[in-house]
């Protein structure tokens, strides 16, 4: 083990090292390209056997990253926002086909408008694709949760695909210190792959093609599909228990903080968490009753557990970095959902749309939070977007400026 100050993007590239990764397809998009510079200086260099190719587009990459694993071999690539959207008919393939491959998403939001800055509208596009999806805090959880990913993912009852994701320049250009396991140690952990189905490498013959298939075998597929998510949110924990033996570091589908005896909880994910959790900090120390609830695992969606952290709780907020256009936050949808028919359900659940676009906190927003929670309005469906006064005064100087009105 060795401890080393590293962006998010180099720890990522760390981990497809450590995994032992033998095929790297891969296109540049910022803010995810330092990770295939990184493994292709690497590689170049003879410090890590595989093979990286550059494609000549997303679609391709991807289309190459399935072709690759259906041969048996490990295969991990790279991507953000628009390159996503670009490859995204080839998610659903590689998900159907059951190949276990990982995919790091540097969350950005989707243009236009354009921006480099994360929300999380790029990555939850995918999360009906079939793919595991883990959502990282830190630079160390984005070396852990890509070792983890791969071993549920090539679970032999799971043998889905997994997409881990991290915060585009708020962790992928942040260095921060991870603790590297030596090879070995990850090795013992993550040993070589052995593909639990028929590759295109064997030397019997092996059929692969796309059949078209009645409603009837449609719907077994994609039933078989589900029960592997479910059957990965069941491995879960013992693999989470078992990296939290060999490394120290525990990496729950969910995370509490601060929660025992709170009244009153917010629900975030990715990076933008460490922000809440200072606020919940803060707001302790005033005497508040607010805990936090983070979602580490978005696909298989851990109901059970969210139930259990949350039932009983005066009220919960819910802040989306991302937008549903036309219905709202993609989590607060999700959690109500998980929440429905619960016989103590929060009473009050509110959504907050924030982070948009990378948008910091401003000082004050969970105060307000907490206030809304604790009178809440009579129509807690509608989204409350965090905006303060100040940007909208901007934001009419700006439309002064271009001849424009505001709305």
């Amino acid at each position: 083990m060795s401890r080393a100050l590293l962006t998010g993007n180099a720890t990522a590239a760390w981990a497809a090292r450590l995994a032992a990764v033998d095929y790297v397809p891969a296109f540049p998009i910022t803010p995810q390209t330092e990770i295939i510079e990184t493994l292709a200086r690497w590689i170049h260099a003879g410090e890590m056997r595989a093979r990286i190719v550059t494609m000549d587009s997303e679609h391709s990459m991807l289309t190459a990253a399935g072709a690759a694993a259906a041969t048996g071999v490990r295969v991990f690539t790279a991507t953000s926002s628009q390159g996503l959207l670009f490859g995204f008919e080839m998610l659903y393939a590689i998900a159907g086909l059951r190949l276990p491959l990982v995919l790091v998403n540097v969350s950005r939001g989707p243009a236009h408008p354009l921006t480099l800055e994360p929300d999380h509208s790029d990555v939850l596009s995918a999360r009906d694709a079939g793919f595991l999806q883990f959502h990282a805090e830190s630079c160390q959880e984005v070396l852990d949760s890509i070792l983890i990913a791969y071993r549920l993912a090539e679970h032999e009852r799971v043998l889905l695909p997994a997409i881990v994701n991290l915060d585009g320049f708020y962790l992928s250009y942040t260095r921060e210190a991870v603790d590297l396991p030596a090879p070995e140690e990850a090795g013992a952990f993550l040993p070589a792959f052995a593909p639990a189905y028929p590759a295109l490498c064997d030397p019997g013959s092996v059929a692969f093609g796309a059949a078209v298939l009645d409603s009837s075998l449609y719907t077994y597929f994609k039933h078989q599909m589900h029960l592997a998510a479910e059957a990965a949110l069941q491995l879960y924990p013992e693999i989470a228990a078992e990296f939290a033996s060999r490394f120290g570091r525990s990496h729950a589908a969910v995370e509490p903080f601060m929660l025992d005896d709170a009244d009153y909880a917010i629900v975030m994910t990715n990076s933008f968490a460490a922000m809440g959790k200072a606020e919940v900090r803060r707001l302790r120390s005033e005497g508040k009753k607010v805990g936090l609830v983070r979602l580490r695992m978005l696909r298989p969606f851990p109901h059970a557990e969210l139930r259990r952290l949350l039932a009983g709780r005066k009220g919960v907020a819910v802040v989306d970095q991302n937008i549903s256009v036309g219905k709202g936050g993609v989590l607060f949808s999700e959690i109500s959902s998980a929440l429905y028919g619960l016989a103590d359900r929060p009473p009050v659940l509110l959504s907050f749309i924030g982070g948009l676009g990378g948008r910091r906190f401003r000082p004050g927003e969970f105060d307000a939070m907490l206030e809304r929670l604790e009178n809440p309005p009579a129509d807690t469906a509608r989204a409350c977007w965090l905006f303060t006064e100040e940007e909208a005064r901007e934001i009419e100087r700006l439309l002064a400026i271009a001849g424009g009105a505001t709305t």
